[in-house]
């Protein structure tokens, strides 16, 4: 069932490439314009913005926590009736160390607390915490897609993968363009999402 959306596109194929564009085009936007500085590090709010800024011309739950159950495979992510309390449980762990903030980024992974485009936004969240806490970054073009992928599957019961994979990518390029702009790129082609290169939107 293709996702009700702002531009009634009722066609899969068509949905995701434009999405894939537009929402491209808007994570530029938010490094360039400087906006992304202003969103405080660690928290369900600052989630919040990064996915509505990502999503809101696409969808009108941009931004805004799900109110139906989600899966993807055979994992359920966390139940609508336990999800508020699980988002206040998730802003108060600590982030101050490489592990704590993995864990951080694992348990909101688990908590999956939008309709749609979890991961995108999940990205950016975790290395602003990264910036702010340790003045790194993950550099994503270091991490190939399927040992992310199944990294992630595992991580709710195991994270020493995921935590492998990240701490090997972390860069102190914190405020380069470049490494941004090819980290939006991986989040996306992590997701299928691979029609646009951000260097041809934004040449």
């Amino acid at each position: 069932m293709v996702l009700t959306n702002k531009l009634n596109i009722t066609n899969q194929i068509e949905l995701n490439k434009t999405e894939e564009k537009i929402s491209k085009e808007k994570a530029i936007k938010l490094f360039d314009s400087g906006k992304i500085n202003t969103i405080k590090a660690g928290t369900v709010e600052g989630l919040q913005q990064i996915h509505k800024f990502l999503f809101e011309d696409i969808y009108d739950f941009a931004g805004i926590i799900r109110n139906a159950n989600i899966s993807k495979g055979n994992f359920r992510f966390a139940p609508v009736m336990y999800l508020e309390q699980s988002l206040k449980n998730i802003e108060k762990m600590p982030q101050s160390t490489f592990d704590e903030i993995v864990e951080k980024y694992v348990e909101m992974n688990i908590a999956h607390p939008f309709r749609e485009g979890n991961g995108r936004a999940t990205r950016i969240w975790l290395d602003l915490i990264f910036k702010k806490e340790l003045k790194k970054v993950v550099d994503w073009n270091k991490i190939d897609k399927e040992d992310y992928l199944s990294a992630m599957e595992r991580s709710p019961i195991k994270d020493i993968e995921i935590k492998h994979l990240l701490k090997n990518a972390l860069t102190d390029k914190i405020n380069e363009r470049e490494v941004f702009m090819k980290g939006i790129d991986v989040s996306y082609y992590y997701e299928g999402y691979d029609e646009y290169d951000i260097h041809k939107l934004f040449p």
